[in-house]
């Protein structure tokens, strides 16, 4: 698969630290923080690396962006929730697919995309009250005003959930965009080339087999139809 392709992203701000700066095809990275936090914000699950028992494990979290830091959901039964209660490092990855580059020859194709990777120490929110805060930050990333509709969380359910915050201070973004840059030669071949876009699109609302008659759909939900994530 390719490598040697021209990006958008930038390279005006030097890497935060050593740990996280891009040297595979560097022209694609960008430590830039909009660039960094947009990317996060389109993000809705996490990749979490870290070391149990000597051994790595990746596993899958909610994630929503908080300022300067990223927040992560768990159970608190969870191996890394568990570990992070302490403070653990952590390594963390997203990644939006945007498109399927295809190209003249197996070699130079590719896709477009966007990520970032992050390095930290996980740390437990332990505060009440900026827990409870940081529980609203997942419903409203979820949907915006979802919140307020709904009925005020119990303390049962604050203590029974785990949010895990890592600074995003140490991180870098990579971004593969445009089309497929082929062999000066293969030009001239008679096979198609180009970019088949990828999108996550919301789809029609299915009502909750147990919800009660008469509940219509709101406008906010509707609203989604058809809209990319």
């Amino acid at each position: 698969m390719e490598e040697n392709v021209p990006t958008q992203s930038s390279l005006s701000s030097p890497p935060p630290s050593p740990d996280v700066e891009v040297h595979r095809v560097s022209e694609r990275a960008s430590y830039e923080t909009a660039v960094i936090n947009a990317i996060v914000d389109n993000a809705i699950v996490a990749h979490v690396g870290t070391v149990r028992d000597g051994l790595p494990v990746v596993i899958p979290m909610f994630c929503v962006r908080d300022g300067d830091s990223l927040l992560l959901h768990g159970a608190p039964a969870a191996g890394t929730v568990r570990r992070g209660q302490t403070g653990i490092d952590v390594c963390v990855e997203m990644t939006i697919v945007d498109g399927l580059v295809l190209a003249r020859s197996a070699f130079h194709h590719s896709i477009n995309y966007r990520s970032v990777v992050v390095l930290g120490q996980a740390e437990a929110v332990s505060d009440p009250a900026e827990k409870e805060a940081a529980l609203e930050l997942f419903v409203e990333r979820l949907m915006a005003g979802r919140q307020a509709e709904l009925r005020p969380t119990t303390a049962k359910e604050i203590q029974g959930t785990s949010v895990l915050r890592v600074s995003l201070a140490k991180a870098s973004a990579k971004v593969r965009a445009g089309g497929p840059v082929d062999d000066d030669e293969d030009y001239a071949t008679n096979v198609w080339a180009g970019v088949v876009p990828v999108a996550t699109v919301f789809g029609s609302p299915i009502n909750d087999s147990l919800l009660a008659d008469g509940i219509e759909v709101p406008a906010k939900v509707q609203a989604l139809v058809g809209r990319q994530l």
